[in-house]
């Protein structure tokens, strides 16, 4: 005789599979819409723009217990093998990545709400901020549409773009020292905009921890990160 819980394996997967990418896809709306306005917010020092990134925290954290609890509904029910357990195992460190790129749009709008100085132009052509910021970005667009199109053909895109990343990050340093021998008035601006670097090149890595999972979920592989060589 068949227990309840042998019973409910027994229930068509599809419909729960659909759900979890369902969930998945608005967590990736989410977090990218996050990094853009956390993004567009310290550039215009728009405080109103951070406070809102800030106060929509809550509905990552929320939307990652659902994801987590939804997970654990779908291993202990279906038993998943084969492509369906790669697929949770995957969306689980995928979520958890997302997570931490909304976490670092938090911590610049947090800079933003409470400082008063708008970036100087100067510092951010110099440090090719824009160009880091478009980087992250394309990155982030690249998984996305990986996630959604059942493929993984752009998320091999992103390992070149995170090299790029890492390039304008390894330099920071020198350009930062080279340019305040000259212009010491700008040491504050500076430390700030070397921590928004450091956040994202941080979110250079994470998109390709998601495009790692990915690959790993569509193709059965697990391609080696690529290395920033010095």
């Amino acid at each position: 005789m068949r227990t309840i819980l042998e019973d409910k394996t027994m229930v068509n997967i599809d419909p729960r599979k659909d759900l979890l990418n369902q969930l998945g896809a608005e967590m990736f709306n989410l977090c990218i819409m996050q990094l853009e306005k956390s993004i567009e917010a310290y550039l215009k020092q728009d405080k109103d723009l951070a406070e809102n990134v800030i106060y929509r925290e809550y509905r990552v954290h929320a939307l990652v217990l659902n994801i987590d609890h939804e997970c654990e509904q779908f291993l202990t029910l279906h038993k998943p093998v084969g492509d369906d357990l790669r697929f949770v195992m995957a969306l689980r460190k995928i979520i958890y990545n997302l997570k931490c790129i909304g976490d670092h749009a938090l911590g610049i709008s947090r800079y933003t709400a409470e400082s008063d100085m708008l970036p100087d132009k100067k510092l951010l052509k110099t440090l090719l901020l824009n160009d880091m910021f478009s980087y992250a970005i394309s990155m982030l667009e690249d998984i996305h549409e990986a996630y959604l199109d059942q493929g993984s053909q752009r998320a091999h895109k992103v390992f070149k773009k995170q090299r790029k990343l890492n390039e304008i990050n390894y330099n920071t340093i020198s350009v930062i020292s080279i340019l305040l021998r000259n212009e010491v008035d700008l040491i504050d601006q500076s430390l700030l905009l070397f921590t928004v670097i450091k956040k994202m090149e941080r979110v250079g890595d994470l998109a390709t921890n998601i495009a790692q999972e990915i690959i790993f979920y569509r193709e059965a592989v697990v391609k080696p990160k690529a290395k920033f060589l010095l």
